[in-house]
């Protein structure tokens, strides 16, 4: 199982990072080690300064497949769930700045908090018609539209099929809108697609 994630994925979030909007998928992996189920607690890494979430809609594959045409994408998965791209910050920030990779910021253990996963059919049966959110402290922070994605769920799957085979069980992170931000010690963390809790976990 491999965790294929998509960075910059949302115009506003580009905008907040002061990152140009990318041309074609800007496309990172988590190991399985990334993983964190279950409502679980989140550590705080002792290597970070400035943890920071990213909420994402996750998609599961339920079939193997490469070279996936667009138009048979949605043959290949039917069930979704929300999950935290936490990224080491401050890390991303020097690697940024050395044009170094970004898997010590974003692949660290238990990196990729992950709720359980829903028939899309649940939700309506389109998934670039979602809205999904993240509340801290029963504020909330983080709010996302699917249909503002930069690149489609079908077009990710495309485009990723063409360089690893996607196979059962991978996880597709479709990216981050606006709205990031820290995370400190006894935050509460709830996760929502449309009015569904799916998400809740504290930070240690």
């Amino acid at each position: 199982m491999k965790i294929i994630a998509i960075g910059w994925n949302y115009l506003d979030h580009n905008k907040e990072l002061e990152h140009i909007g990318p041309k074609e998928p800007a496309v990172f992996c988590k190991p399985d080690s990334a993983l964190l189920k279950g409502g679980k607690p989140f550590y705080i890494p002792d290597f970070s300064d400035r943890i920071e979430y990213e909420t994402e809609l996750v998609v599961r594959i339920d079939k193997v497949g490469r070279n996936i045409a667009k138009k048979f994408a949605n043959k290949y998965y039917h069930e979704i769930g929300l999950g935290i791209d936490f990224t080491a910050r401050d890390l991303q920030a020097k690697f940024r700045e050395t044009g170094s990779p970004w898997e010590l910021c974003k692949a660290f253990d238990f990196s990729a908090p992950i709720s359980e996963f829903f028939p899309i059919s649940d939700f309506g049966g389109n998934v670039q018609d979602l809205h999904f959110s993240l509340d801290i402290n029963g504020k909330t922070v983080q709010k996302g539209y699917t249909g503002d994605m930069i690149f489609d769920v079908d077009f990710i799957i495309e485009y990723v099929s063409k360089f690893f085979t996607l196979k059962t069980g991978d996880l597709i992170f479709t990216g981050t809108p606006v709205g990031v931000g820290p995370v400190h010690q006894d935050d509460h963390l709830q996760g929502y697609i449309e009015d569904k809790p799916i998400l809740d976990f504290y930070i240690k």
